[in-house]
């Protein structure tokens, strides 16, 4: 399965010159737990870094900084790993375990943001797998049932 099938395309996006406390209001209206930081580059939105709400929280909010000055250039992180929409899932997730990442904006063949993926959507999609896989053994047995009574 491509990373495509499975990505998040409703991705909140900022410049890295908007302020922490911007993008605190929009994880918070879109329900969310991060931001991509993109440059734009004609129509394209090329990402650059991210911010989580645990980057505002441990940068701004534990050290009492002012979170109308600071912005999300100034706290997001150093290097951004992202993923093609084409990479298999599986080796999306190897490659987030291998980064230790729980978030990957996912990116066409020119770069540009087309979504994210997220830990919690590939637990959702291996839970409700496995979940499949429990209830074939249960439907084995009523089968076997069936038909040697």
């Amino acid at each position: 399965m491509p990373v495509s099938d499975l990505c998040n395309r409703e991705v909140i996006i900022v410049r890295r010159d908007e302020t922490a406390l911007e993008a605190a209001k929009l994880m918070r209206k879109h329900h969310v737990g991060d931001v991509i930081v993109v440059e734009e580059n004609n129509d394209n939105h090329i990402p650059v870094g991210i911010v989580t709400d645990r980057d505002i929280i441990v940068e701004i909010m534990a050290t009492e900084l002012d979170p109308a000055v600071i912005t999300v250039g100034d706290i997001m992180g150093k290097e951004l790993f992202t993923v093609k929409e084409s990479a298999e899932l599986f080796w999306a997730i190897q490659y987030m375990r291998s980064k230790t990442v729980r978030r990957l904006p996912v990116v066409n063949e020119g770069g540009s943001l087309v979504g994210i993926l997220t830990l919690d959507d590939v637990l959702a999609l291996l839970s409700e797998e496995l979940l499949n896989l429990a209830k074939l053994v249960g439907y084995e047995r009523k089968k076997e049932i069936r038909h040697r009574p």
